[in-house]
């Protein structure tokens, strides 16, 4: 199933397509760009160990090591977003086929975030002589969750640069019927104008220093919510666009101590206000998403230490991440009839699986006996069969209760810093409940 699906989002003749078209100063030589995304979509799948490991272990590789990091190292920012985009689209009609719920019906949701990479080793000799963290850079996702697809990448070599700069390339792609959503950082005149004037809807939380209002309306009684009281204003702001902003009261409160939340939106008056405010609880299933990239995929490589070359293996995670989402939609609609409600499939066992049964499958089946399906119709129907295959509960994610809140005491730095011996305190524990 894997390979099917990879073939489909990162094809080796479409990949190199992609190079041809977006590459700048690289080109191809010896070394095709789909033999790179392959080397590094192995790493991420944590097929193989290091992109060392894997370049040592394919067949048929012409070039030195040398020359594989060389290449990496030099990859483009905006190949990597093109591939990111291109993949999504080439997998977004199997999983329409495989079947998908609409979250709002009629739009497509957009949930933009920063994800900043951590600090890598100190490998290159420029970094040697810093004794700070050295961070490669971040990227700016957009994340559909209805598709749990990352369908847009914006990556940023400075790790200094700022998101709410960053996110404006991203929003030249924005269509009418789309609703994009993010925090409040987001919540500045240049982003949400750039937003308005493609088309595009928005819900975006109120920063503390959010743009001047030219003029404020009176506050309407909107409804409640499982999480508080709604209420709705007017609003203008700089050249004469007028807003909706949506007040939620909530009946306690959130991670941050905040007891009152508010949010702009243009979205039209046949959406509700208690709509958006429901709606923007949706932003949080990004950082589900980002969550799962880095328990089930190696999407941050700490021995890449160039910019280019760490943004490629965070690109790789997210495009092996798009090809795991469609496994997981295969096997729950495979089994769904015969499984309880709110049973769903842990992308972290799909890793698993993958990394413990890829290797003996590739001897087992080779390329030439292994047709592959050429159009979206009947690459979900391969789907479906072969996920019919597969036990359930070897699968299923295993959900946990919430957590209990403790109040953490003070306790003295010697304390703290105390070390003991685990099988002293468990034989001492078991000698006083026997006792």
């Amino acid at each position: 199933m894997t390979k099917l699906v990879l073939e489909q989002a990162v094809a080796a003749e479409w990949v190199d397509k992609v190079f041809d078209e977006y590459r700048q100063r690289q080109y191809s030589r010896e070394l095709l760009f789909s033999t790179v995304v392959e080397l590094m979509s192995l790493v991420s799948l944590g097929l193989r160990p290091s992109l060392h490991a894997a370049a040592r272990k394919m067949e048929g590789l012409s070039v030195s090591l040398a020359a594989v990091y060389d290449k990496i190292k030099r990859t483009e920012p905006e190949l990597l977003r093109a591939l990111i985009s291109g993949s999504a689209e080439r997998l977004e009609p199997t999983i329409k086929t495989l079947g998908h719920s609409s979250t709002l019906p009629g739009w497509q949701l957009r949930i933009v975030d920063g994800n900043h990479l951590p600090a890598t080793q100190k490998r290159l000799g420029p970094l040697r002589t810093e004794r700070g963290a050295a961070r490669p850079g971040f990227s700016v996702v957009v994340y559909d969750p209805d598709l749990d697809l990352v369908v847009d990448l914006q990556p940023w070599e400075d790790a200094y640069a700022s998101e709410r700069v960053s996110v404006l390339p991203l929003l030249t792609r924005a269509s009418k019927g789309q609703l994009w959503m993010a925090d409040r950082l987001y919540c500045t005149l240049p982003v949400l104008q750039a937003c308005e004037d493609t088309g595009a809807s928005f819900i975006v939380r109120q920063h503390s220093k959010h743009p001047r209002l030219m003029q404020e309306g009176d506050w309407q009684e909107a409804g409640t919510v499982d999480s508080g009281a709604v209420r709705e204003q007017i609003i203008e702001v700089k050249g004469g666009r007028r807003w909706r902003r949506v007040e939620l009261s909530l009946q306690t409160a959130n991670d941050s101590g905040d007891l009152v939340m508010w949010f702009w939106s243009n979205l039209p008056d046949t959406v509700s206000a208690c709509q958006i405010a429901d709606l923007y609880r949706r932003r949080w299933n990004i950082e589900g998403m980002f969550q799962r990239l880095e328990s089930a995929l190696e999407s941050e490589i700490k021995s890449l230490g160039s910019p280019k070359a760490a943004l490629l293996g965070f690109a790789s995670a997210v495009l092996a991440y798009n090809v795991l989402s469609v496994l997981k939609r295969s096997v729950e609609q495979a089994h769904r009839e015969t499984q309880p409600e709110g049973w769903e499939v842990s992308i972290f066992h799909l890793a698993v699986h993958v990394r413990s049964d890829y290797q003996g499958m590739q001897i087992a089946l080779p390329a030439e006996n292994f047709p592959l399906e050429k159009t979206s119709q009947g690459l979900a129907e391969r789907l479906l069969a072969l996920a019919r295959l597969i036990n359930p509960k070897a699968v299923a994610k295993s959900p946990r209760g919430p957590k209990v809140a403790k109040p953490k005491e003070w306790l003295e730095g010697k304390a703290a810093q105390k070390h003991f011996s685990t099988a002293r305190v468990l034989k001492a524990a078991k000698s006083n409940k026997q006792t």
